[in-house]
């Protein structure tokens, strides 16, 4: 993108923090037109970028489900336990994005160099934990109803891919401070890089094929945890090039410190999230069934990677609205989150409309000939068609909750959704899944309403003006 236009209008202090966004669509801003042209560009690269994990995840689901339900469910949860253990870090690396945003419509391009060794150090230290993480495995999975060969088998697949949390989160850390730069197609490549290598690497190290005997499970976990490598590598390259630019200065403590105080909460607000869901499904679900099991991971995939244009959406968006913020220019803010909503609904809504009405093309990819069979697409249909209500929320959650972390909002957020997540979700579902013997209606009810309730609250918090007295970048940092 090109570099960002002076400020045009007043600074926040001109227009009142309670006022609501509609009072801030008088701004001089570009026309729609344009704001929509740079919204798709910078979109589409980050949607590849960060769809990689989710189909990494759906990739190993869809072509290790000849092996079996069991298999099929080891790998689908496993995915999920990783990404369990990435999303922490990955979420606080992530406001790496906002910091580089912001000070780049700010012109201080040194300090934007420094910010990428701070994602850099996160990652590093993630990928350590995760090693130190391995002697638990087994004490962990025994605490959960799993069956013996889908635990043995899980135990497995998570042993191989806890080696590739480090890079996964190195590669998140490079692509949210490149994306902040308004540069997303390094992030891009390389995300299409570990996808098409994950394809191939399950091809090869699944099945027997080119005299390899066929590692099934355990073969998939290396196809996924090498794709994850080759992605860095990929994106390691032009970062090399740009931090051999002289002018970053050293690195401070002082500006670590703010990385960790805005993006920690939004870390642990993505991670008590997921974990709520984890806990979820490894405590309610899998009370239900293998066969449930199964179909729920296999609608959360499916719904992962339709999830990702609108999630690459919001992100172009909060790359817009950090800049804007960045210049002082506040009364932008809302032209762009107003565009990123429409476009991340029309998108979601076609979504859910595919799910209600055609779910079965979907679900025959992962169903397999057995007894089971007619009850994994029955229970599937089911959840796709529950999922279709919830999509336009998700987009308004997403859409808006990206908007705040531009703005450095990431408290409050966290927040909400440990309120929502762990006082209301986790109780209700099991309430209503275990004591009451709701079944799988009463399981996607609760996605529905959780989802619902996010949504509105993060509209209600941006809708406040709060977001607009949080100084996330604080004064310009001394260059030595």
């Amino acid at each position: 993108m090109a570099s960002a236009p002076p400020p045009t209008a007043p600074p926040s202090a001109a227009v009142p923090s309670s006022a609501p966004p509609s009072a801030l669509a008088g701004s001089s801003a570009p026309p729609t037109g344009v704001i929509a042209r740079t919204l798709v560009s910078l979109a589409w690269p980050i949607v590849l970028q960060r769809a990689s994990q989710a189909v990494i995840g759906f990739c190993d689901a869809l072509m290790v489900a000849p092996l079996g339900e069991s298999a099929l469910a080891a790998v689908t949860t496993g995915s999920l336990n990783v990404l369990l253990l990435i999303i922490l870090p990955t979420g606080t690396v992530f406001i790496l994005q906002s910091f580089t945003a912001q000070l780049r419509g700010r012109g201080d391009i040194g300090a934007v160099r420094r910010y990428a060794w701070y994602g850099l150090a996160l990652s590093a230290l993630a990928g350590l934990l995760a090693l130190a993480a391995l002697p638990l495995l087994p004490i962990v999975l025994g605490r959960f109803d799993y069956g013996p060969e889908v635990r043995l088998q899980l135990e497995a697949y998570l042993e191989i891919r806890f080696l590739s949390v480090g890079p996964a989160v190195a590669i998140e850390a490079l692509g949210n401070w490149f994306g902040g730069l308004g540069k997303t197609r390094p992030s891009m490549v390389a995300g299409v890089t570990a996808m098409a290598a994950n394809v191939v690497g399950n091809y090869v190290l699944i099945e027997p094929h080119f005299g390899l005997p066929g590692y099934g499970v355990s073969g998939s976990a290396w196809a996924s945890t090498l794709a994850t490598l080759a992605g860095l590598a990929v994106i390691a390259l032009p970062f090399a090039r740009e931090a051999s630019v002289a002018g970053s200065g050293r690195l401070s403590a002082r500006e670590f410190g703010r990385v960790l105080r805005f993006g920690l909460p939004n870390g642990i607000n993505w991670f008590l999230e997921f974990a709520a869901f984890v806990l979820f499904i490894n405590a309610m679900v899998t009370h239900l069934g293998t066969t449930t099991l199964a179909a729920f991971n296999v609608a959360l995939q499916l719904n992962s990677v339709a999830f990702m244009p609108a999630f690459g959406l919001a992100s172009a968006g909060a790359i817009l609205v950090g800049e804007a913020i960045g210049r002082r220019a506040p009364a932008e803010v809302w032209r762009y989150v107003r565009l990123t909503l429409a476009t991340a609904a029309l998108w979601m809504v076609s979504v859910g409309a595919f799910y209600f009405l055609w779910p079965g093309p979907l679900l025959e990819l992962f169903a397999q000939p057995g007894s089971s069979r007619a009850e994994f697409l029955r229970l599937g249909a089911l959840m796709l068609a529950f999922s279709a209500f919830w999509q336009l929320f998700d987009a308004a959650g997403i859409t808006f909750s990206e908007a705040l972390r531009a703005a450095g909002d990431t408290t409050w957020c966290m927040g909400l959704r440990i309120v929502l997540a762990w006082f209301l979700f986790l109780p209700g579902a099991w309430y209503f899944v275990v004591v009451r013997q709701g079944g799988v209606p009463a399981v996607m009810s609760m996605l529905v309403a959780y989802i619902l309730l996010l949504a509105g609250g993060f509209a209600l918090r941006f809708w406040s003006g709060k977001w607009r007295s949080i100084e996330l970048i604080g004064t310009p940092e001394p260059v030595a």
